[in-house]
């Protein structure tokens, strides 16, 4: 069968399930809420609004902080999507249809990469969308410039939306390689909420360490993207230097490329039942 036809079969199997609206859902919503938030307390420090601040904060680099919180704290949904894309079908047990279908199964995960990307570029836009929307409201409400009329803002959103693609493609080769559903969500969730944030926070404060932390996963989408809320405000810059946002791809598209790789030659290639 050919790869047309993978990404077909993989279309179908995408629309006829909820999971994906639903996190989309969900990704809209928190992402609006988080830039909603960041909008207000940001804009109204800087503006001089907020009574008892301690603070002045730069208004330039309020617009990339506050919209780039689609990525910096939104994109464990890429991520999970990803996931669940093929966790799924080891759990409900539609690999060996699949499988009898598309022999050659590098075929059946190509069709998923693919779907994948277009799911990526789909959740970018929301979560842009989302951040966006919300933040440039407050930062207009309070008289500062939304940067929406600059191309280093746009620039900015367009590695938004490929580092959401990277997040979804990242979560295709964890879900070939862990072939447990439950175990591959918890392992993303405590990675992405729990592990790497209290990793990046030490590397403030450890000599060294921020040389490491840099290479972490969201270190590098967030120097990917240009700006993020974990490093954009505060007199220090946050976790130390990062890496430059074409360093921050690659190392991002690296993370991919090997938990496809690695999935696709151990888990991927197993006999299923």
């Amino acid at each position: 069968m050919t790869l047309a036809a993978a990404v077909r079969s993989e279309s179908v199997k995408q629309v006829t399930t909820s999971m994906w609206w639903l996190l989309a859902i969900i990704l809209v919503v928190y992402v609006a809420f988080t830039a909603a938030a960041l909008g207000f307390v940001f804009a109204a420090s800087a503006s001089g609004a907020l009574p008892g601040q301690q603070m002045t904060i730069d208004p330039s680099i309020l617009p990339p902080t506050i919209y780039s919180s689609a990525t910096s704290v939104g994109y464990v949904f890429p991520l999970l999507i990803g996931t669940l894309m093929v966790t799924s079908e080891f759990r409900h047990q539609t690999l060996t249809p699949t499988f009898l279908a598309f022999p050659r199964r590098g075929t059946a995960l190509a069709g998923k990469v693919v779907v994948g990307i277009l799911l990526g570029l789909l959740y970018g836009v929301l979560g842009t969308l989302a951040a966006v929307g919300a933040g440039a409201g407050f930062l207009a409400g309070f008289g500062i410039d939304t940067g929406l009329g600059e191309a280093d803002t746009w620039a900015l959103i367009g590695r938004m939306l490929i580092a959401f693609v990277l997040w979804v493609l990242i979560g295709i080769g964890v879900g070939a390689l862990v072939r447990n559903q439950v175990g591959a969500v918890v392992g993303v969730l405590v990675f992405t909420q729990f592990l790497e944030p209290i990793g990046r926070v030490a590397g403030s404060f450890v000599d060294g360490l921020s040389e490491v932390v840099r290479f972490l996963p969201g270190a590098a989408g967030d120097a990917l993207v240009g700006a993020s809320v974990f490093t954009g405000i505060g007199p220090t810059g946050g976790d130390g230097g990062t890496l430059e946002w074409w360093a921050g791809g690659i190392v991002l598209l690296a993370y991919a490329a090997v938990f496809l790789v690695v999935g696709w030659a151990t888990t991927w290639r197993r006999d299923v039942s």
